[in-house]
């Protein structure tokens, strides 16, 4: 009954119920035989006649009711999904507005001024530039939330060494990192393996990573751990920065949920890293929480489904 509809389990339920208890009063409806015998009364076959009457009515008024009730639920999650879609167009929208506007403003400012300084020149363009990155990882983002919504079928699962992309996203984020005067504690243990999509699992540790860059504070520290059990891997990414109010921690996942919105814009955050981490988390059959750490910072715990690969 997994793949049914609400209603058809329901329809299906009561049926069998019915039918079970239409069989027991039938065979012992004077409720004193011992064993089973056939019919010797007329009354018996009278009363087995009702019943399948009586039945074959309740299966149709059942099957009516199950096929309303379905149309009800599809239409609410038609409305549902269609006001998440404009909901989620209008932020699209309003997000992709901002860099756009900000290299129109800058191109046509040079193009309208054929004597600026070479210097002023290229402040633009370097400001252009900057807009037009942030405008890509916006798109990326969403293409990357696109495939996991429509086309997590198609998807590549392998065995996939996540000590290892932690160690390059480790490499890749050092300048970074010294620039915040940031320390990453990589606690991991050697050789975790788990049977996942090579690009996701990326985007899980570097999407937090760069999170925790942007909003924990200079001088802060990141720390990544890990524990098995015996099917999955618990994960522990931790900071010891500002940390987020209480009220935020159950929407920081949703998309384009910001709880500053202009730093998080002078960041170049697109505001969907936290529902690309969540959405591939889920994808892998694990989950994830958010909550404040013992340090006074942010921290998620989240699971990866081990490989069924022998390391």
């Amino acid at each position: 009954m997994k793949h049914l509809s609400e209603g058809r389990k329901m329809y299906i339920s009561v049926m069998v119920v019915f039918a079970v208890y239409a069989l027991i009063f039938i065979l012992f409806e004077d409720y004193d035989r011992k064993f089973l015998k056939p019919f010797d009364e007329v009354s018996d076959w009278h009363l087995l006649m009702f019943s399948i009457v009586v039945m074959m009515g309740l299966a149709l008024l059942l099957h009516h009711y199950a096929r309303h009730m379905d149309e009800r639920i599809s239409r609410e999650q038609a409305t549902k999904e269609n006001q998440m879609r404009r909901e989620l167009t209008q932020n699209i929208a309003h997000e992709l507005k901002t860099p756009v506007a900000s290299i129109l403003g800058y191109t046509d400012t040079i193009l309208d001024d054929p004597q600026m300084n070479n210097e002023t020149q290229r402040q633009f363009i370097q400001r252009t530039n900057a807009q037009a990155r942030r405008l890509t990882a916006l798109l990326q983002d969403i293409s990357t939330l696109n495939r996991m919504d429509y086309a997590a079928h198609q998807l590549t699962m392998e065995r996939t060494d996540v000590s290892e992309i932690v160690a390059d996203i480790v490499q890749e984020t050092a300048i970074t990192l010294e620039k915040h005067h940031m320390t990453l504690d990589n606690c991991l243990p050697q050789d975790i393996i788990i049977q996942g999509n090579l690009s996701l699992i990326y985007s899980i540790f570097r999407n937090l990573v760069d999170n925790a860059i942007n909003y924990a504070g200079e001088g802060t520290n990141i720390h990544i751990s890990a524990e098995q059990t015996d099917d999955s891997w618990v994960f522990h990414f931790s900071d010891n920065g500002v940390g987020i109010a209480s009220e935020h921690l159950p929407r920081i996942f949703e998309r384009f949920y910001r709880i500053d919105k202009s730093r998080s814009r002078q960041m170049g955050g697109t505001g969907l890293g936290l529902a690309i981490v969540k959405n591939a988390v889920l994808l892998h059959g694990g989950t994830i929480t958010a909550h404040m750490s013992n340090q006074g910072g942010l921290e998620f715990v989240f699971t990866l489904r081990k490989s069924n690969f022998i390391s």
